[in-house]
């Protein structure tokens, strides 16, 4: 895996939908203040919640607050995606995909959108098996290559097509893609069942065991479970309703005590403890400000061990 020290990442999906563009500014200017760098977004976000039917409302929320806020590009960095948004208002099949054509335009309306000449980091979104992979590869070389992406990685891919899209690229001699965006938390649903979110993607032993063999990058989303951890009323989703939960957030209640943190700090700290850049989603100051916390909460291998023998 990369040996980077691990960042809190911004997740900023509802910003322009759920989130208004005023408080969206307070929590960017909060994440910056509290030392924050690495913004996530995608071009889809979040055509679900938006009226219009499509994405971009949180790319343009994010533009406009850069523009709002001189040297703020200077200060972070910006990760978006292309896959999923739509072609045709609220109809999901009309998904872009990753075609050479999909990937390029899908690239260059987030880059107007975001007013940048470059983005940081391009994921793509999800797998598009109805274009050959070599396509895909090759669009995602050429925005390097033209300096509009700084890196390239892949979410919510299966392991094996990472490392053939890497192959591809060291044939084809373009950048290849070096980050995993994966869903992980600390508890985990029941072995072999769905989740129920669409397009979520768990990450694997093996995902981990291809991003610390190749030394890439693995970023975490839905990392605290929509508030499950802490908020009674909001249950964690019934795959997640076994044995080993119950033990699980036995320890991390323990630990979060001894450590006079909160539940979720421990979760993003034991993410952070094996390297992994969790994102973290935000509709006030106050939830981005105790995430970046996290950073100050050290866990032992004592703490690790527990965890691992609870789950």
């Amino acid at each position: 895996m990369a040996t980077t020290d691990p960042h809190v990442v911004l997740g900023t999906m509802d910003f322009g939908t759920r989130v208004t563009p005023e408080r969206s500014f307070a929590i960017l200017d909060a994440f910056v203040a509290g030392g924050g760098v690495w913004l996530d977004t995608a071009n889809c976000y979040s055509y679900w919640t938006d009226p219009d039917g499509v994405g971009g409302a949180s790319e343009r929320v994010i533009g406009a607050w850069l523009r709002a806020r001189p040297g703020a590009r200077e200060a972070v960095r910006i990760a978006t995606k292309v896959r999923h948004n739509l072609r045709v208002p609220h109809a999901p099949d009309s998904a872009e995909g990753l075609s050479a054509g999909a990937v390029a335009s899908g690239a260059a309306q987030s880059l107007e959108r975001l007013g940048v000449d470059h983005v940081d980091l391009l994921w793509a979104h999800a797998e598009d098996r109805t274009v050959p992979l070599e396509e895909t590869v090759g669009a995602f070389g050429e925005l390097v290559a033209k300096g509009l992406a700084v890196r390239v990685g892949a979410a919510n891919h299966a392991a094996w097509r990472v490392e053939r899209a890497r192959s591809l690229a060291r044939e084809r001699g373009v950048e290849p893609w070096t980050s995993l965006q994966l869903r992980h938390s600390l508890v985990q649903p029941r072995p072999l069942t769905p989740v129920a979110e669409g397009g979520h993607r768990l990450l694997t032993p093996d995902d981990l065991d291809l991003a610390r063999s190749e030394g890439l990058a693995v970023w975490s989303y839905s990392s605290l479970l929509w508030g499950s951890y802490v908020r009674p009323d909001k249950p964690l989703p019934s795959t997640y309703d076994h044995p080993g939960t119950a033990r699980v957030l036995a320890v991390l209640a323990g630990i979060a005590e001894e450590l006079a943190a909160t539940r979720n700090q421990v979760v993003l700290a034991w993410l952070m403890r094996q390297g992994i850049d969790p994102i973290v989603g935000a509709s006030r100051t106050a939830q981005i400000e105790e995430a970046l916390a996290a950073r100050r909460v050290q866990l032992t291998d004592a703490h690790m061990a527990r965890f691992a023998e609870a789950r």
